[in-house]
């Protein structure tokens, strides 16, 4: 019979089978040398100019624990957002829809599904459902 920690009552040969908490997984081991690898090899020339200009993640930025995670900006609060609706062409009107009514959703989703099902290069298509 193993020896028993005192503490949580799981057997000490258990206990040093369970992964460590605060240990990175494989694969996040894994991902971050291969991000690594992929920065080192990109040579100056190769780096994306205005990528590096935005706020997205970097590959400079990798393992670097001191960089806050979350939203970019802030949410806005609903008495900053505009109030009026934004000016629209004649002939078009704004419009709240109702996700409640059958009548509603049968239009809104013939409006995505025969007008907004492929991108421009064809590289995938949307399927939309009810």
């Amino acid at each position: 019979m193993a020896d028993r920690n005192g503490s949580t009552g799981v057997p000490e040969e258990t206990q040093n089978l369970m992964p460590n908490e605060n240990a990175p997984s494989e694969s996040d081991v894994s991902l971050d040398l291969l991000a690594q690898k992929v920065q080192e090899s990109l040579a100056l020339g190769n780096r994306h100019k205005f990528w590096e200009t935005q706020p997205v993640g970097q590959f400079k930025d990798i393992g670097d624990t001191s960089l806050p995670e979350g939203p970019i900006e802030p949410p806005t609060p609903i008495s900053e957002v505009k109030q009026e609706p934004y000016n629209l062409p004649n002939l078009y009107e704004w419009v709240t829809c109702d996700i409640d009514s059958e009548e509603m959703c049968a239009e809104v989703y013939n409006l995505l599904t025969n007008n907004y099902v492929e991108d421009d290069e064809n590289m995938f298509r949307f399927n939309y459902s009810k």
